[in-house]
């Protein structure tokens, strides 16, 4: 039985080493206010241009915020790849008015899947910038955005 659980425990351990994220980092939105023209920015290093790698946006935002959803565009550009915008739809709330996202306190956090299995063209330093595209400037209510690369 304890050799079972010795097993167990190591395969555990184990696996939760592999789901460390191989960038993650989320900067602030000053005052909530998220203006057009503030365009978060995240430097990332690629040392390996063979695997694969998924990219999520991270957000928070407060329970006052006015919508069910937001609009972003994704930006990416480096080293043999050509500056590129996505925008992309993140659900923050249900029909019934219930935040999708997990709480703590008044904040709600989600996480977006925003390119699965990429590839990076060469090694070297890639930027990713996340530029709110809703119709209203400012964006009230966010609290911070971000960008989590796993390593597959």
């Amino acid at each position: 039985m304890k050799k079972y659980l010795a097993v167990f425990l190591v395969s555990c351990l184990s696996t939760a080493c592999s789901n460390e994220a191989y960038f993650e980092e989320n900067k602030p939105i000053n005052n909530r206010s998220w203006e057009y023209s503030q365009i978060p920015t995240f430097e990332v290093h690629i040392d390996d241009k063979n695997a694969k790698y998924d990219v999520f946006i991270n957000l928070r935002h407060s329970n006052k915020y006015d919508y069910s959803n937001i609009y972003l565009l994704l930006h990416t550009n480096g080293k043999g790849l050509p500056d590129t915008a996505y925008r992309h739809e993140i659900k923050l709330a249900e029909l019934d008015g219930k935040w999708v996202g997990k709480s703590s306190g008044s904040l709600y956090q989600i996480q977006q899947l925003a390119k699965q299995d990429f590839s990076f063209p060469d090694t070297g330093k890639y930027l990713f910038r996340i530029e709110q595209n809703m119709r209203v400037n400012p964006l009230l209510d966010v609290s911070d955005v971000g960008i989590k690369i796993m390593k597959k």
